[in-house]
């Protein structure tokens, strides 16, 4: 509290005077928080004095309050840009940010203008020393000089700076620190609840901390964990039955989605389910508040959940999933969009969202939502000029649906296409100036299923495994990402004939300079296998500590240890084994055999 009152005499933030006749004024309340780190432990103890903005009227005490904040799309953007480029990148804190803005009225934390008028603050600052804003996203400045190119991104008080030449990057920063107070953590690692680890390859991206502490809050720490975040065969719509009662308290199931919906930002395959729910934020019910618990307890699983940034030399290309759930509303039939876009072959941005008409067949259902992820794909193309990224080939959108790519390419099917709005059509625009290019993609292979439509633990694990989605806690990453860990692999296959195979996967995880190793194995053995000790019916059952299971069985063991494709190679030690059918079936549920 000492330090915020000397905040506020050094910027001058008020004067003494006497109270005008016929006029009230603004009161002030004191506002507390207890800042963490991304390990948990207390950074600081926050105060600060606000005014109650609450009671201002628009015209007489201010006029305009928008303030840009930086997207968390062009979050995930910058960081897939640095990574490629093998830029550094840094975060800067500005500290009583709004007490630096400059109004007609002196500046306040909880004043409507506050905000509007410290970007503005912040803006000249910039530009001073040579930064543009973006026409794309307004609080991301970019400054190109002949000693190289610099990004700046701004959340209100807190920035991220990526560039190609260090020493300018600290000339910025010794820039910013003569105009305001700020503070400098030095390399990202915590950034509006989202924590950035580093390992020799690149960057991982989570909310481990954000998630533990929901779960904490909800008390489900100790909840039974669960394989998906919504159950295949779910029939959520706004009054189940009459049983289905109004929640007494809706606020908590408020507070619960919201913060649910923050966690999209790291977490996609719950983006589906989260979305679902968030239907029901008016007049939420008992059903509606099990299926958030559901969703909670499969964060319990993937809590340890972390999208990952890799280094590479190829040349950066924009890629896109787009999918549909044709009439997959039970309250107004209206299908379901989703869509995924990757970047250098990293996921940067992805949305489950209702249509708002309902479409009258499958194919206009997936020209929707094609046009969605047009939409984003031209602002991500106008994005990406900023930093200097030059894309060598149109994007490319993967769809599963032909009739919707024959509407694209050839918009001649009125009787099927006369009532969709004009402003859809663009899609054939952009394909005729060669700026996108159109693919039919296998429904096995598309990636932006997970997205539409509640899946089975089978398809939903294929779908993860493609969204480049790791484990913080995984036998491959060891829990501790800032070290160099080596992951030796093995698969013995032994005896077999037409229809019985016998499969043994046995990971070793060892950490680099040694001291420490560890491993897991488990059994699977397919149709016609004879019973063996603790093998009853296909079911799970553990004998002297090893696992024996059916490939089925086998399959789920290595999903819920978070082995993705990434991390366990399966390999037959025979070069002349024919794949069988229970071995395909084990490669279907798990991943490629090679």
């Amino acid at each position: 509290m000492e330090g915020e009152m000397t905040a506020l005499w050094a910027n001058q933030t008020w004067n003494l005077v006497p109270l005008p006749p016929g006029h009230t004024p603004v009161g002030c309340k004191w506002v507390y928080v207890i800042k963490h780190v991304a390990d948990g432990t207390i950074d600081r103890l926050k105060a600060r004095l606000v005014a109650c903005g609450f009671t201002q009227q628009q015209g007489l005490d201010y006029e305009e309050t928008f303030s840009p904040v930086a997207k968390l799309n062009t979050v995930r953007v910058l960081i897939s840009v640095a990574v490629h480029r093998r830029w550094p990148l840094f975060q800067l804190d500005i500290k009583n940010a709004f007490l630096n803005g400059d109004l007609q009225e002196t500046a306040l934390c909880g004043l409507k203008q506050s905000p509007r008028a410290w970007f503005d603050k912040f803006s000249k600052a910039l530009q001073e020393v040579g930064f543009t804003r973006s026409s794309t996203n307004f609080s991301l400045f970019t400054h190109h000089r002949t000693t190289g190119t610099f990004l700046l991104l701004v959340y209100v008080d807190d920035i991220i700076i990526t560039g190609d030449d260090s020493k300018g990057i600290h000339e910025v920063k010794l820039h910013l620190g003569t105009v305001f107070q700020t503070k400098d953590p030095g390399p990202l690692r915590y950034f509006l609840c989202l924590e950035v680890a580093r390992w020799p390859d690149g960057l991982v991206l989570s909310q481990r901390k954000y998630c533990l502490d929901l779960l904490r809050d909800a008390d489900y720490s100790g909840c039974k964990p669960i394989d998906t975040p919504i159950d295949a065969n779910h029939k959520l719509r706004a009054q189940a039955s009459d049983s289905d009662l109004l929640l007494q308290n809706p606020e908590y199931y408020r507070r619960l989605v919201g913060k649910l919906i923050y966690l999209t930002v790291t977490i996609p395959d719950i983006s589906f389910a989260v979305g679902i729910v968030s239907r029901y934020m008016h007049t939420p019910r008992r059903s509606h508040l099990q299926a958030v618990e559901r969703i909670l307890r499969y964060l319990k699983t993937a809590h340890g959940q972390s999208l990952v940034y890799k280094t590479s030399s190829s040349a950066p290309m924009l890629v896109a999933y787009s999918d549909a759930d044709y009439a997959s509303s039970l309250d107004d039939q209206r299908s379901t969009s989703g869509f995924c876009t990757y970047l250098e072959g990293h996921l940067i941005t992805w949305r489950s969202k209702k249509q708002a008409v309902v479409a009258r067949s499958s194919a206009e259902a997936e020209y929707r939502a094609m046009t969605s992820v047009v939409s984003e794909l031209t602002w991500l193309e106008g994005l990406l000029t900023d930093p200097g990224v030059k894309l060598p080939s149109p994007a490319l959108l993967l769809c599963d649906s032909q009739a919707a790519i024959h509407i694209a390419k050839n918009p001649v099917f009125h009787e099927r296409t006369k009532h969709i709005e004009v402003d859809c059509h663009f899609i054939w625009e952009k394909v005729q100036m060669k700026k996108l290019d159109l693919k039919h993609v296998p429904g096995t292979e598309e990636v932006a299923d997970v997205l539409t439509k509640a899946l089975s633990s089978t398809l939903f694990y294929q779908c993860l495994s493609k969204f480049d989605a790791y484990d913080l806690y995984a036998p491959a990453c060891g829990g501790v990402l800032e070290k160099p860990i080596k992951v030796v692999k093995e698969l013995a296959s032994g005896g077999r004939d037409s229809e019985r195979v016998k499969l043994k996967i046995e990971i070793k995880v060892e950490r680099a300079g040694g001291g420490w190793e560890e491993s897991w194995k488990a059994y699977g053995f397919g149709i016609g296998a004879e019973e063996l000790p603790g093998r009853k019916g296909g079911r799970e059952k553990e004998v002297n500590g090893v696992e024996q299971a059916g490939c089925r069985e086998t399959a789920h063991y290595c999903r819920r240890q978070r082995w993705g494709p990434g991390n366990v190679r399966l390999r037959s030690t025979d070069p002349n084994m024919v794949l069988s059918g229970s071995n395909r079936r084990a490669e279907e549920l798990y991943g490629s055999l090679d």
